[in-house]
């Protein structure tokens, strides 16, 4: 069982992770964030990945698909940003966003973790 700090660490072991934070769908503002690389700016990026992961649910609802969201990747030239909504009891109206270095990560490793991370939440 993991609060939103040892979440966040268990997020930042992760090969290659720079920033994590976790954050409320509702209002953007991240409940706690942890990072690496002092050029990021997790509140920021928290914040407006909202904006992502609330268009991206609205699609989905638009196309009637009775789908659930697993996860959202942002591909830019060095890094990967992974958005994570979370399902569980604990993590409703919540996701996890990581920012990761596109160079030293395993992408598929790092969904496996994060959905490690998710089912052991607990707020």
């Amino acid at each position: 069982m993991a609060g939103v700090e040892s979440a966040l660490k268990e997020a930042l072991s992760i090969e290659g992770a720079l920033g994590a934070a976790l954050v409320d769908m509702g209002s953007g503002m991240a409940l706690g964030t942890m990072g690496h690389a002092a050029e990021l700016d997790l509140a920021l990026a928290a914040a407006g990945s909202t904006d992502v992961v609330r268009a991206t649910a609205r699609a989905v609802e638009l196309q009637g698909r009775n789908e659930g969201m697993e996860d959202i990747l942002t591909t830019l030239t060095h890094q990967y940003h992974l958005v994570r909504p979370l399902t569980g009891p604990g993590g409703q109206g919540l996701f996890l966003y990581l920012v990761l270095d596109r160079a030293r990560s395993n992408l598929a490793m790092a969904r496996h973790h994060t959905r490690r991370i998710e089912s052991e939440l607990t707020l």
